[in-house]
């Protein structure tokens, strides 16, 4: 395994992503715009989710395909940002045939970054449905991760968090790759230390090179998260896509599997208090010589590129005024 040339996500081909976000408010949206319509499916395993169309996505439900999938800030009041895409979509003509009309689907997902020091005395009229079309407007196969996007005002238990990509490709040709803003409950890095809790997985320096820290420290187990969360208070939403050939029902296994990629860089994960879930996409360009055998290694490649881009992630985030917590590298150094 090796990280393809751009270590994001649009290393799969066939998927671009663009970012908005707004500094005053601390907040903003990704869109990851399929250029056809892909096969996709999604699993939640926070006790605290917020979402848009995530029940069409399972593998009984009649549409196998999507068109673009949004992660937003801004926690209720970021489902608007889906509304957005989906209105510019249709005004470009995407989108479900049904009765002589064009319908988008855009599952999205939210994290809760109200209470982060952005301005969010926005009246009546939240900006997600702007943010919304801005990113899909900007979409791109390349794209910046750190304090942009949906990650624009992500935090963990210690550190700021933000938006973090991965890729890998096989050696069968087959690309995985991931999209996550990391918002989490708990933190990202051992005890006190700069060391990532995805440092197994970690290929090059791509978030620092540090390792694991020898010996471990005596806390490193220790519980550390946000203090005195309220419920639906955080949350780490994330994309895992292939160009692997999956239907609706091996999508939503990935889905599932990739889901150990946050456990592996999250201490704790999947807290009641988190809305953590994985969407799955498959482009479908890459035909699978054994399935049942190829996804036991997508499957695991997925949840290490998961495990990466937290990582990557919070070690990319920049610091900006009113936060409330630090960055890796303000705490750590470069």
């Amino acid at each position: 395994m090796r990280s393809a040339p751009k270590n994001l996500l649009t290393d799969v081909a066939g998927l671009k992503v663009g970012n908005a976000d707004d500094a005053t408010l601390k907040s903003g949206v990704s869109v990851i715009l399929c250029d056809e319509p892909a096969v996709a499916s999604v699993h939640v395993m926070g006790g605290a989710p917020g979402t848009r169309e995530t029940d069409l996505l399972a593998p009984e439900q009649t549409v196998d395909t999507i068109d673009a999938v949004v992660l937003s800030g801004g926690s209720a009041f970021g489902l608007d940002a889906a509304g957005g895409v989906a209105s510019a979509l249709a005004a470009a003509g995407r989108g479900f045939a049904v009765a002589g009309m064009r319908v988008p689907l855009v599952p999205a997902a939210i994290l809760f970054d109200l209470a982060n020091g952005g301005d969010k005395d926005w009246g009546t009229e939240p900006p997600y449905a702007r943010l919304g079309r801005e990113a899909l407007a900007a979409v791109s196969a390349d794209f910046a991760i750190g304090t942009v996007g949906a990650g624009a005002g992500a935090t963990t238990a210690t550190l700021k968090g933000g938006l973090g990509s991965a890729s890998a490709r096989l050696e069968n040709g087959v690309t995985i790759a991931a999209l996550v803003a990391v918002n989490a409950v708990g933190q990202a890095t051992i005890g006190d230390t700069g060391h990532f809790w995805a440092a197994p997985f970690e290929i090059g320096d791509e978030f620092g090179g540090r390792g694991f820290p020898s010996p471990l420290p005596a806390d490193a187990a220790a519980l550390r998260h946000k203090l005195q969360p309220s419920a639906g208070a955080n949350t780490t939403i994330a994309v895992i896509a292939t160009d692997a050939v999956l239907t609706k029902a091996q999508a939503k296994r990935l889905a599932m599997v990739t889901h150990d990629g946050f456990a592996r860089a999250i201490w704790p994960s999947h807290t009641p208090f988190d809305g953590d879930l994985v969407f799955a996409l498959a482009t479908g360009k890459v035909p699978l010589g054994n399935p049942a055998f190829d996804m036991i290694e997508i499957g695991a490649v997925a949840a290490s590129c998961m495990a990466r881009a937290i990582a990557r992630g919070v070690h990319a985030a920049t610091p900006a005024p009113h936060d409330t917590v630090p960055t890796w590298r303000q705490r750590f150094g470069a």
